[in-house]
């Protein structure tokens, strides 16, 4: 059964990116259609997978996830506007049998991201 997962982790501070909102959207062209909005537990993880069987299928997606509140919340002083602020993925599921972990490493002045397992 496949599903989407997510994680966040604060590079900065070097721990989990504990009470991030994060929205999940599904693509049609320039179409966004909203699914999902989540926030974060303790361990920087979702309580449960974004999708999962008859809810995932093939097709583009896009994780907003709100780390500019999260970085004004902790109190770490950053510009305004933030270097960081709402940071888009859009990504692509091919197989929605298979397992896509789509997990973000954030600071308040960079980020990256993986297909992970």
């Amino acid at each position: 059964m496949g599903k989407l997962t997510t994680h966040v982790l604060d590079t900065s501070h070097g721990r989990p990116g504990a009470g991030i909102k994060i929205e999940l959207f599904a693509l049609d062209g320039d179409a966004r259609r909203a699914l999902k909005t989540v926030t974060t537990n303790g361990d920087g993880r979702c309580d449960a997978p974004l999708l999962e069987g008859a809810t995932l299928v093939a097709g583009e997606y896009e994780l907003v996830f709100h780390a500019g509140d999260y970085f004004a919340a902790a109190g770490v002083k950053v510009p305004e506007p933030r270097f960081v602020d709402r940071v888009v993925l859009r990504f692509g599921i091919a197989d929605a049998a298979a397992h896509y972990h789509v997990p973000l490493l954030v600071s308040p002045w960079a980020y990256s991201t993986y297909r992970g397992s």
